[in-house]
């Protein structure tokens, strides 16, 4: 058994409390009132901004040239063509890149980068790799879930989903599962043991950051 399949025991229960959220049945079914999501993708943006600076910890902390430069094409992908995208995908919200910039992080998009942010800086490379792949797995299953169930006739739904069902972000998820696994079979068992506790507190911020957008999350204080 793979080391990301034992994972599979701790990612399993929060990708169904995804499923089952009421913001994710929402976007799935295409009833989601639009102000939650526009909340999401908001935050979103903020949350890669701070993705890419744990891609380039990744490249920095890789231990061989292959790793490194996937990291570094991760890096770029991401600030230029996702980010633009992003941009894109928000304009059809009504959201332009100036209300972008602007946003705000929540508390738990504020809470959930810098844990990945801290992790990618003081941890080990298979602490960062634990703590990374939550988030593109996460999304990858439940666009899988969601597309498994039909797409909604909201065309800005639809396309979230087909996004992370589709083929290059699953390929995405099976290099991250797989370099995971490579990572894990030359460590010892305490250092799989954090790996197993990074990657189960990254999968619970990603069941928050959902939550936290259904309930548009502010700063009280």
């Amino acid at each position: 058994m793979g080391y990301t399949e034992t994972l599979a025991e701790v990612a399993d229960p929060i990708w169904d409390a995804i499923e089952t959220h009421p913001m994710v049945t929402g976007l799935g079914d295409g009833t989601l009132d639009v102000e939650p999501f526009r909340y999401w993708v908001r935050q979103d943006y903020v949350y890669l901004v701070e993705y890419c600076r744990v891609f380039a910890y990744g490249a920095a902390r890789a231990p061989d040239l292959a790793t490194l430069r996937r990291f570094a094409e991760l890096l770029h992908e991401t600030a230029e063509t996702e980010m633009a995208l992003h941009r894109e995908y928000a304009a059809e919200f009504g959201i332009d890149a100036a209300e972008l910039e602007a946003t705000t992080a929540s508390p738990t998009t504020r809470a959930y980068a810098d844990f990945l942010v801290r992790t990618a800086a003081t941890g080990t490379f298979g602490d960062l790799v634990a703590a990374l792949l939550p988030c593109m797995w996460g999304f990858n299953e439940t666009g899988k879930r969601l597309e498994a169930d039909g797409l909604p006739d909201d065309e800005r739904y639809a396309e979230w989903i087909r996004t992370y069902a589709g083929d290059d972000f699953t390929e995405l998820t099976a290099w991250c599962k797989d370099l995971m696994d490579d990572v894990a079979a030359r460590s010892n068992d305490p250092e799989r043991e954090r790996y197993r506790e990074v990657f189960e507190t990254s999968a619970r911020y990603e069941y928050r950051f959902w939550d936290a957008a259904w309930r548009e999350e502010g700063w009280e204080a």
